[in-house]
């Protein structure tokens, strides 16, 4: 990100050094450990906010699945640099680590461009730290390289033709070299002139070991003797041009291993720069990983950047349920829980006083603000459910013990020598922790100097946390505007600390209580409480009854919550129980008005039937027919558009204010019609109100609201029954006659293509829901291949890589449509 970094961090004292090596310890590669241990916090907020986008949207990739490995992942500039000279050679295992980093690049490339359906369209800041990558194409170097370099260094024999051609050339000629020197062993040996039959090598030639009284009767080139001088070993003279033509051979593989290294190191020279800008988007992206994993282990959010401002209740600095994540990684370690800590500087206020017993938790609020600042201005996620914080140009912390034996100075020399530096560097835009402020001295005198230098910070208008025991600076935060007081909570009854901060009260020291607690003798707990001035006692005895009174009004706020949580779950019950009854009242009418119509119904069609013309009697029912229908049909939207909208609260818009009408009909469908109460079967759709209906020999056109209801829904067809309307004869067989994975493993990507086609016609036809593919790890050639014809397969709806101990990356699992 962009760095204009802070005048200050206080890095050793915030243990923001702890943090980062924990973080590195969360990569792969050493570029990645490199860049996160190279992470400080910066002033610029469009550089913040860019490091927010990349670990926000790696988060929400790891959380759906996503991962990438980065052990291929490392510095090859050097290389690089190499592969740019005219006629340069890297080594086999060289190229082979460079194929593998194109790889992995070419991995990310299509993670990025196809990326999973959840993440899709949702990581713009991802796509463009990936630009050059999405630009960058492997296809030849990977040609080039993969599959020809073994595991050991060695060229593969398919690296090519002419390697091929002069390798099988080698292997005749050793047979021939062997065959040759069998039968002299042979003929030395039946003469007793050997001592073992044994075909060995000297300087490059293929020998055989003969006593030394018998060399003369072998005619050759002596090539040595055996350290007892008994044995010496002979190239028959026959075998001479063999082992020539041999080394020859040999001579040609050199050759052409170089030239093939040659064009290999042409290859990488030719992506050189496209590499290193992909190595550096990985290493960044690497890094952006770590910090994502981070950040959903210890459920971070996302810090809220402020103007240094409040803006109606929202404080410019505040901190809900935060926590410190060094000692939340400790305490997970020891199974345990940390206690979150909130605060915030209300209105205008910028100075906050920290007060209470030793072991309640100060230090560590103050750590835990320190370090958060930090992480949110490094462009990190930080473990809290709120974070507002503004943007520090320098932050100061005089933390622990500051006693400076190299300077000769008193711990209260070096605090005090420590917060002199701070007050000439801060300025309005600092953060200023303190801790136990006017401590190591005589109280007095320490008091008056702490009250002087906590005016100090407030007049300059730096944001400033202090820690004391001190009664005069808790007097000093009542009485001055833009300072709060706050405390840290201790149980006297267990005196034991809760570690809780409340905002807004002073904290009491409660040293004599709690020595009186732990058994100091009675006299001196006396004579304590006596040399107490009495002021000092009044202002103790004011702030124990004060905490007192918060944890009973905590307690009573608690208990007006849960009574809050019964009313409420009482009243939602009441609501549901009404809405029942309002139902069945509904019903109850609709019944009635029913019967009504039903009973109209009926003494119009009996005076339909007093009209003695039978012509006019047929017209008369025939318009008694329709004015029925039509008022039937008008009844019963009136009584759904008000009855019904009045129990559900919905509108006229609303589908569950007109349950009347059938939401879904499909050709097929087997309907009830209302006008003839008969049912037919969907034929056609004409519009979206409009069908096409058949009852026997009948067909008739009906609209959408004379459908009561789907009978029997349009059965669904395989692609067996499919193609067998069409006059196809099909032969499938049963789901468990087919298998659920095919092995292509050694095949090329053509002749697994086939091979994978011809099976998943089986498998769809056959009715399998899913099938494994399984190709091998390999350099991913065949991986990709298989997957991009997968995707574009009209049977396949799915195709996702299955988890590690299925096979991962070495197989492929493919959904079929039904």
């Amino acid at each position: 990100m962009n760095y204009t970094p802070l005048r200050e961090t206080s890095a050793a004292a915030l243990e923001w050094t702890r943090l980062r090596d924990h973080l590195a310890g969360r990569t792969q590669s050493p570029l990645g450990r490199a860049r996160v241990l190279a992470l400080e916090p910066s002033r610029d907020i469009q550089g913040i906010e860019r490091a927010q986008n990349l670990t926000a949207e790696l988060r929400t990739y790891l959380a759906g699945g996503g991962t990438l490995g980065f052990q291929g992942l490392f510095d090859a500039d050097v290389l690089l640099d190499k592969a740019r000279i005219p006629n340069a050679a890297l080594e086999p295992l060289e190229l082979r680590r460079i194929a593998e980093l194109a790889e992995l690049i070419a991995d990310w490339r299509n993670v990025v461009t196809e990326p999973p359906d959840y993440i899709a369209g949702k990581w713009p800041a991802i796509t463009a730290l990936s630009h050059p990558v999405l630009i960058a194409n492997y296809y030849k170097l990977l040609q080039a390289i993969s599959g020809k370099i073994e595991a050991d260094g060695t060229l593969a024999d398919s690296a090519s033709p002419e390697l091929a051609r002069i390798r099988k050339a080698m292997d005749r000629q050793h047979k021939a070299i062997e065959e040759s020197l069998r039968r002299q062993l042979r003929a030395v040996s039946d003469a007793g002139g050997t001592q073992e039959d044994l075909i060995t090598i000297r300087g490059e030639r293929f020998v055989i070991p003969v006593k030394a009284e018998f060399r003369r009767k072998v005619p050759g080139v002596i090539h040595g003797s055996s350290s007892s001088g008994q044995t010496v070993f002979v190239e028959p003279m026959e075998t001479i041009e063999f082992n020539n033509e041999l080394v020859r051979l040999m001579d040609e593989e050199q050759s052409e291993i170089h030239r093939i290294l040659i064009s290999m190191t042409q290859a990488v020279g030719e992506q050189a720069g496209s590499l290193s800008r992909g190595t550096e988007v990985l290493a960044e992206v690497e890094a952006h990983f770590a910090y994502a994993k981070f950040a959903q282990d210890l459920d971070c959010v996302r810090p809220i950047f402020t103007d240094g401002k409040p803006h109606g209740d929202d404080a410019a600095l505040s901190l809900e349920a935060a926590r410190h994540p060094m000692l939340e990684l400790r305490m997970r370690s020891e199974k345990a829980k940390i206690v979150p800590l909130t605060l915030g500087l209300p209105g205008v206020a910028k100075q906050l006083i920290i007060s209470g017993p030793n072991t309640g938790g100060k230090t560590v609020a103050l750590k835990t603000v320190g370090l958060l600042a930090l992480m949110a201005q490094a462009g990190l996620p930080v473990p809290a459910k709120l974070a507002r914080l503004p943007i520090f140009a320098a932050v100061y912390a005089d933390i622990g013990d500051a006693q400076s034996i190299e300077r000769n100075l008193s711990t209260f020399s070096a605090h005090i020598s420590h917060v002199n530096q701070i007050a000439r560097e801060a300025d309005p835009r600092s953060l200023v922790l303190l801790d136990e402020l006017g401590s190591a001295t005589d109280p007095e005198e320490g008091a008056a100097l702490a009250v002087a230098i906590s005016e100090r910070f407030l007049t300059m208008g730096a944001w400033s946390m202090i820690t004391t025991h001190l009664t005069s600076l808790k007097i000093y935060a009542a009485k001055h505007d833009g300072v709060v007081n706050a405390a840290v909570g201790f149980d006297e009854r267990t005196l034991a600390p809760t570690y809780e901060l409340r905002m807004g009260v002073p904290g009491a020291s409660s040293g004599i209580n709690i020595a009186e607690r732990l058994g100091l003798d009675a006299g001196m707990i006396s004579a304590a409480r006596a040399s107490v001035t009495t002021q000092s006692a009044d202002i103790a005895r004011f702030l124990d009854e004060l905490h007192t009174q918060l944890t009973a009004v905590g307690k009573e706020r608690a208990e007006i919550r849960a009574r809050e949580i019964a009313v409420d779950r009482e009243r939602q019950r009441l609501e549901s129980e009404g809405k029942v009854e309002q139902r069945q009242r509904a019903r109850e009418l609709e019944v009635k008005l029913g019967s009504l119509m039903k009973e109209f119904e009926f003494q119009m069609r009996e005076s339909v039937k007093g009209i003695e013309d039978k012509s006019a009697q047929r017209k008369a029912s025939a318009e008694a027919d329709r004015r029925i229908a039509r008022l039937k049909r008008e009844f019963q939207e009136s009584f759904n558009q008000v009855v019904v909208a009045h129990v559900s609260g919905a509108d006229k818009k609303d589908p569950a204010a007109q349950p009347h009408v059938v939401r879904e009909v499909s050709v097929g469908d087997t309907v009830l019609l209302k006008s003839m109460g008969r049912e037919a079967k969907v034929e056609r759709v004409i519009d979206a109100k409009t069908f096409e209906v058949s009852i026997g020999p009948m067909k008739m056109r009906v609209p959408k609201d004379d459908i009561a209801k789907v009978t029997v829904p349009a059965p669904k067809q395989s692609p067996i029954q499919a193609a067998s309307k069409r006059g196809i004869n099909v032969v499938a067989r049963e789901p468990d006659m087919v298998p659920g994975e095919i092995n292509v493993i050694g095949r090329t990507a053509d002749e697994a293509r086939d091979e994978v086609e011809r099976f998943l016609d089986q498998a769809f036809l056959a009715g399998r829901g899913t099938i494994r593919v399984v190709h091998g790890t390999g350099m991913g050639i065949l991986r990709r291949s298989l997957r991009e014809y997968l995707k574009k397969h009209p049977h396949v709806i799915g195709v996702t890589e299955p988890p590690y101990n299925e096979g991962g990356q070495g197989a492929t699992l493919v959904e079929l449509r039904n």
